[in-house]
């Protein structure tokens, strides 16, 4: 088995702590140029908002730190598919490719439900890369939430 990519194992570094944390194991990594510029896990519960998915996190510090609202030439690594939200989000900022983990068939947007970035409105599509990450991904989520079932 080869080691993943560091910005995948950044990614699932911190939504490990969001689940120790009580908070659904998401997490996030934004690159440019090959260098990790922003990470970010999902804390809706702690920060009281709902938009605080780690996809959305991490666009938003990213584009704090680089100066600017669009992040063109970067990539986005999550551990999870992206909902219909982050999948917006992602298009608006113009991130180039989206590397995800485990894929939702009941929340994600890109390869399930509305397939965001296939709809003839939207206005920018990034390269999509599916499943990297995905046994340890996964395994987070099942984790936190068997003993909630």
């Amino acid at each position: 088995m080869f080691p993943l990519p560091p910005p995948m194992r950044a990614a699932l570094d911190v939504a490990h702590e969001a689940g120790v944390a009580g908070e659904v194991p998401v997490g996030a990594a934004v690159v440019l140029d090959g260098t990790i510029v922003a990470v970010a896990a999902n804390a809706p519960r702690t920060l009281n908002d709902p938009t605080a998915h780690a996809e959305m996190r991490a666009i938003r510090l990213a584009a704090e730190k680089l100066g600017r609202d669009r992040l063109d030439g970067c990539d986005l690594w999550v551990t999870l598919e992206p909902c219909a939200m982050c999948a917006g989000a992602i298009a608006h900022a113009r991130i180039a490719r989206l590397y995800f983990g485990a894929a939702d068939s009941k929340g994600g947007a890109v390869e399930h439900g509305p397939r965001f970035f296939g709809q003839p409105t939207c206005h920018h599509r990034p390269e999509v890369y599916a499943g990297i990450g995905e046994g340890e991904a996964a395994a987070l989520l099942h984790g936190f939430f068997a003993p909630k079932r």
